[in-house]
């Protein structure tokens, strides 16, 4: 309680980042209680400080990566979007706009477990005819927000850490 007062109080650290010490030892607990013990028995700090600095650092590099991955799925929405409304309004353009929102974009997936992304996707697709999913591929694929590796696909979210301030290496 005396570090997240401390730590709250400073103006130093955000509110948020002042409760991943607390998270820390709750997730560390048996560390936590040999740490607190051996600071105790040795009357020296620094190995509880040391054990706290860097729950404190991963916390907040957690913290980070969680912010940096809701920036990429906003920032990729919105290009889709962008991008999309180029194109004329139409049943296709919204399937194919769903179609690229729901596509991975860590994995390649095979084009034939493409429709089956998501349920709303399935339906979209249940009522088209077998060389919609090509037609809609390559339109995307056009416009640069979709990549083909042999016969699987992936979302081309790559082209958005362009716009994503840098990271720090971990």
């Amino acid at each position: 309680m005396l570090e997240f007062k401390l730590l709250a109080r400073s103006g130093q650290v955000p509110l948020l980042a002042a409760h991943l010490l607390s998270n820390h030892y709750n997730l560390t607990r048996d560390r936590y209680y040999r740490e607190l013990a051996g600071a105790i028995q040795s009357g020296s700090t620094g190995s509880f400080v040391s054990y706290a600095s860097q729950g404190l650092v991963d916390g907040l590099r957690e913290q980070i990566d969680l912010v940096r991955s809701q920036q990429l799925a906003v920032s990729w929405s919105n290009h889709v979007n962008e991008t999309m409304d180029r194109f004329p309004t139409s049943k296709a353009s919204d399937r194919q706009r769903a179609l690229v929102l729901a596509m991975p974009s860590s994995t390649a997936v095979p084009r034939d477990d493409l429709i089956r992304l998501n349920p709303d996707l399935a339906a979209l697709y249940a009522l088209t005819g077998p060389r919609t999913l090509s037609r809609d591929l390559n339109r995307l694929l056009y416009a640069g927000l979709i990549l083909r590796k042999g016969r699987n696909w992936r979302a081309n979210t790559d082209i958005m850490f362009t716009f994503l301030p840098p990271a720090a290496p971990s």
